[in-house]
């Protein structure tokens, strides 16, 4: 594949065709420069099984707009959708559409209204909003769900695994095991969900990051087939990277082979006024091994020695860990806090493939239409209540109580502002006779949640950077309560509907029935 290839499917024709002729059908009809308002939001939080989150961490959203800056139908695009021919043989794509999408094709006249990356997210709530001409807002629908689906399954799954293994160090090693060129979205992603380094290397100095990684396998059989030692190969690692050395001593027998010769070459490395990092364990019982290499190291005089877990963990894997090494404790008298302290992890398949949870499910749906200067509700029926969008030109805004505590978030027509009444009401998003009322002694703050980040064919702010995006995650981690923090059956965050939103939805689906009934 060359460049031009490359090109073509990597810029404006990174999308779905049938993106494309519905713009086209917009065209036909005069409506393809109607103003429109798309909202971008998941129904449900990840469900991995046995175990489920409840909350999201929103991300992709910078690599989204980095897309946008240069997508548009150039010559080579045209010329191939000018070729495109439906089953009789005819053009599937007019000339005129075509001449439209040379002048107009590009997103210069979108703007985006987004939640900021690293900020924790919530079903139904819009995670980015898209307002401008009808045709573009619905091209740019699959770049913007492949892009921001993806980053936030991730950066959710990895803020997990972060929760799980507390203040340890935290190492993505997915590339190998990713999908395709997903596996850099994915590690951009789990950087912003708590991972502290990376194994990518291209992508770690896209972050502005050293990459992290130890040796394989490999080295050590490599040497041993050339009929040398395990110890040989470890010295040869550690003669080369002196300052920067960390055995991996399972190729043969952890406890028996590849702890003793690692000692030996940190003997040496130490005497020659070098420290080394530690060692990885990639196999076995490794809450098991983690306690008796431990202690060996601490044996041989190297307390501070690392140890790097690593072997298909995830956030539950890493909770049983940490509890096995503390029950077995109880019973060998070993100091638990002190292996458990020293040790790091490294997380690759299960993090980067989202493992129990492929696809988070976001959907992007039209919600309102301007007519006249008026942005007219747009309302799609369904009979699963989960799936009823919130129709109309909106915002959402985020509701802290008197403890400082992130409490609800509300969805609001765009010209609403809460908290000026005395009590502020939280309606169920379908069922009217469920909501709450919270005075104005009982909140400490209401936030608004979506900011304009895309505006007049270009960015509105520079580009966060990722130290930004961790604390943004971090501060609306700790403002959750912990029973939403669980890692099975987390207690459910609110969602809600202001009143005039859930009368005007209410209106909507009544009118929309009563319709079809005649």
């Amino acid at each position: 594949m060359n460049d031009a290839d490359n090109r073509l499917m990597e810029g404006i024709l990174f999308t779905d065709m049938y993106q494309l002729t519905m713009a086209q059908l917009y065209f036909r009809h005069g409506i393809h420069e109607q103003q429109a308002h798309f909202d971008h939001f998941f129904r449900k939080y990840p469900d991995y099984g046995g175990h489920q989150a409840g909350y999201c961490v929103n991300a992709g959203l910078e690599w989204l707009l980095d897309w946008m800056e240069t997508a548009h139908f150039d010559d080579a695009a045209l010329h191939y959708l000018e070729q495109e021919r439906d089953s009789h043989g005819n053009p599937v794509f007019q000339k005129d559409f075509l001449e439209y999408l040379r002048e107009e094709g590009n997103f210069k006249k979108i703007t985006i209204k987004s939640v900021a990356e690293g900020r924790v997210v919530h079903p139904m709530v819009p995670l980015t909003m898209v307002e401008g001409p009808l045709a573009m807002a619905q091209i740019l629908e699959t770049a913007l769900l492949n892009c921001i689906n993806f980053q936030t399954l991730i950066a959710t799954k990895t803020s997990r695994i972060r929760h799980s293994c507390g203040g340890k160090m935290l190492m993505e090693f997915g590339l190998r095991r990713a999908h395709g060129l997903g596996g850099n979205q994915g590690a951009r992603a789990a950087l912003i969900g708590g991972c502290d380094y990376t194994s990518n290397v291209g992508l770690s100095y896209v972050m502005g990051l050293p990459p992290k990684g130890t040796h394989s396998h490999a080295m050590v059989q490599a040497w041993l087939a050339l009929g040398k030692s395990e110890e040989e190969s470890f010295q040869a690692y550690a003669d080369l990277y002196p300052d920067n050395c960390l055995l991996l001593v399972d190729t043969i027998d952890a406890l028996h082979s590849g702890m003793p010769h690692a000692i030996n070459v940190f003997k040496r490395l130490r005497a020659s006024g070098h420290e080394p990092l530690g060692v990885r364990i990639d196999s076995g019982d490794l809450a098991y091994l983690a306690a008796k290499i431990s202690n060996m190291l601490d044996e041989a005089g190297f307390p501070k020695a690392c140890i790097v877990l690593s072997n298909d963990l995830d956030e539950m894997t890493i909770m049983q860990i940490d509890s096995q090494i503390r029950d077995d404790a109880k019973r060998t008298g070993v100091d638990a806090e002190h292996v458990i302290n020293r040790l790091s992890y490294g997380v690759g398949t299960k993090l980067i493939t989202s493992d129990g949870q492929s696809a988070l499910g976001g959907v992007y749906k039209l919600v309102a239409l301007k007519v006249k200067d008026e942005w007219v509700p747009a309302m799609k029926l369904t009979d699963s209540i989960s799936k009823m969008i919130n129709p109309g030109h909106k915002t959402a805004w985020r509701i802290y109580d008197d403890r400082q505590r992130a409490t609800a978030d509300l969805i609001s027509f765009a010209d609403e502002q809460p908290g000026q009444e005395e009590d502020l009401m939280l309606h169920h998003p379908v069922e009217k006779s469920m909501f709450r009322a919270l005075k104005k002694s009982e909140i400490s703050k209401i936030e608004p949640l979506l900011e304009t980040v895309w505006a007049n064919g270009g960015k509105t702010r520079p580009a966060p950077s990722l130290e930004e995006m961790r604390q943004n995650r971090l501060r609306d981690i700790a403002a959750l309560d912990t029973g939403v923090l669980r890692m099975r059956n987390p207690h459910i965050y609110h969602v809600s509907l202001s009143t005039r939103l859930l009368e005007a939805k209410l209106e909507l689906i009544n009118k929309f029935r009563t319709s079809v009934d005649k």
